[in-house]
């Protein structure tokens, strides 16, 4: 018997509900729909529409590849982060919707450093699939953009991200041990940098575990190593009145501004992510020129 849409989505919530997935429909509508190339709206009104061989193998092979445990997009090869589908690859984290707070937190500052200047120059510290600094560029036409990462996976798969969204133009890879081999100065710095604890990693879901990269996770023993490199580091490369902003781990607040204020930055504000936990911080040097109204809630 043919498979068809609706046969293929219910064999894949059966797998998924006996594994103990905790929402096996939307799972199943998620690696169906991704698959097959579907929306929603396409899956309910074409499931029994009859699916190939080859497509029916390749949805098969996706329920095995998640009962590993591998996560969802990566077995689809891309998620969706501000708008932009960005590939993945084995060396580069999955964007989540968390990093999201971060692009809000700094868009207002590349508005009002385009506003002043005419451009603004970014520099994406671990740049992974690029996922940040692309979706600045993407809404701020007159942003530039810098994408560093020690993996040369990684920097190809934010250079192929780039072209997908027709940004290439406005954007470079350079391969470089956080600042090591930069040069020139920023109006933005930005990171999600490796924030967990070495001792946690192995008790991590083998989702992260297993599957994302351990140089974007590993933090080091207190999971600030990045963060004082990237501190100490730092004013090197911003202007005048440039701004960092770095995603930080939920408990991480305090600890990673102490370590900014430390190397002469002012912590100019903080962020929550819709969960309600500390995810953003922005800094800026504490010599620098008293800042220009950027829409930003003071902390």
């Amino acid at each position: 018997m043919s498979d068809t849409i609706d046969n293929l989505l219910a064999e894949v919530r059966a797998a998924l509900r006996q594994a103990d997935f905790d929402d096996p429909a939307q799972e199943a509508r998620i690696l169906v729909g991704g698959l097959l190339g579907l929306t929603p709206t396409g899956l309910m009104s074409r499931g029994g529409d009859v699916v190939s061989a080859n497509k029916a193998a390749l949805i098969r092979a996706g329920i095995a590849r998640r009962l590993a445990r591998e996560p969802l997009h990566r077995i689809l090869g891309a998620r969706d982060f501000y708008g932009l589908s960005l590939s993945l690859s084995p060396e580069t984290l999955e964007p989540r919707p968390d990093t999201e707070t971060l692009v809000e937190a700094m868009l207002p500052h590349v508005r009002a450093t385009v506003a002043r200047v005419g451009q603004c120059r970014i520099l994406d510290l671990g740049t992974g699939t690029g996922a940040i600094c692309l979706a600045l560029l993407s809404e701020v036409a007159e942003a530039t953009g810098v994408g560093v990462d020690l993996s040369e996976d990684a920097l190809a798969t934010a250079a192929a991200n780039a072209q997908a969204h027709g940004l290439s133009e406005r954007f470079r890879i350079v391969r470089s041990d956080w600042f090591e081999t930069i040069d020139g100065r920023y109006h933005v710095i930005v990171s999600n940098p490796p924030y967990i604890r070495s001792d946690i990693i192995d008790g991590l879901d083998p989702e992260v575990r297993l599957f994302d990269p351990m140089l974007a996770l590993d933090g080091g023993t207190d999971g600030l190593d990045a963060y004082r490199i990237i501190a100490a580091g730092a004013a090197a490369f911003l202007e005048d009145e440039g701004m960092v902003g770095l995603e930080i781990g939920f408990d991480q607040k305090d600890s990673v501004t102490r370590i900014f204020e430390e190397e002469g930055f002012d912590r100019v504000t903080f962020l929550r992510d819709l969960g309600g936990n500390d995810r953003v911080l922005v800094f800026r040097r504490a010599d620098a020129a008293k800042p220009y109204a950027v829409g930003l809630p003071a902390c």
